[in-house]
């Protein structure tokens, strides 16, 4: 059966490609998975849901408003690699702040079961646990999100990353195997690039960090380009300009 999902508000600043042109609205063209799950693909508005969480029940969409989000799945509570990781997340709390960046993690435990770890989570990584977490033992998040990947595990979430922005729409999704613990630092990385992407007809070259140059992109003709970056540029070739980051 075809899961209707729940549209998020429209923006009038919508993010741009690679190319420079905006990206398409494409909320009507999710496509049905195995097992009636939906695929999320980048530009989609992501699933509105209500869920039970450590901090209490919320409305996804209008728990985030007008901010980016992070919703990550782990798939399992009192287990190593996932505690290092909600830790460490925990220890990001003020650069997702200066980025505007709501976090939220999941798994199919308990809240109870969750509440009990973040304990043990404090005490091992010296970091309380400073965002919600959605208990999801009914599956209802983690099956609206494919996060649960039968050929991988059948009854735990996979280390699935959403990066969500204020319109609602999907701009990143990662999946990382049980076995390895993410690197958030490339999760803020990629949030650092697509926010100033989407404020500059700019693109950012491989390792990129921010603070070094970036690339014009291809659709921005030089004559504009002359108006864009008045400083300049370094043409390697006529579809490689480097600039340095606009501020």
């Amino acid at each position: 059966m075809r899961r209707r999902l729940t549209a998020g508000p429209k923006t009038d600043k919508p993010g741009r490609d690679l190319l420079g042109g905006p990206y398409a609205d494409r909320r009507a063209k999710n496509t049905t998975g195995e097992k009636g799950t939906m695929a999320i693909r980048l530009g989609d508005i992501a699933p509105d849901f209500t869920a039970d969480t450590t901090q209490g029940t919320i409305g996804f969409h209008e728990w985030k408003t007008d901010s980016w989000a992070v919703l990550f799945s782990h798939p399992k509570d009192f287990t190593p690699v996932c505690t290092t990781e909600l830790g460490y997340t925990a220890k990001l709390k003020d650069e997702f702040a200066n980025r505007n960046v709501k976090v939220i993690g999941l798994s199919v435990d308990s809240v109870e079961s969750h509440h009990k770890w973040e304990s043990d989570i404090e005490e091992t990584q010296g970091t309380a646990v400073n965002f919600p977490m959605i208990g999801d033992p009914d599956r209802n998040v983690a099956n609206l999100y494919d996060m649960i990947h039968p050929n991988a595990n059948d009854t735990m979430t996979v280390r699935s990353v959403f990066v969500i922005d204020p319109s609602n729409k999907v701009r990143l999704t990662i999946t990382y195997p049980a076995s390895t613990g993410r690197n958030f630092d490339e999760i803020l990385r990629v949030i650092d690039s697509l926010q100033l992407t989407d404020k500059f007809r700019v693109a950012t070259p491989v390792n990129w960090k921010s603070g070094d140059d970036v690339i014009i992109v291809p659709a921005v003709t030089n004559d504009a380009a002359k108006d864009l970056f008045p400083g300049g540029w370094d043409e390697k070739k006529p579809y490689l300009r480097l600039v340095k980051q606009p501020k």
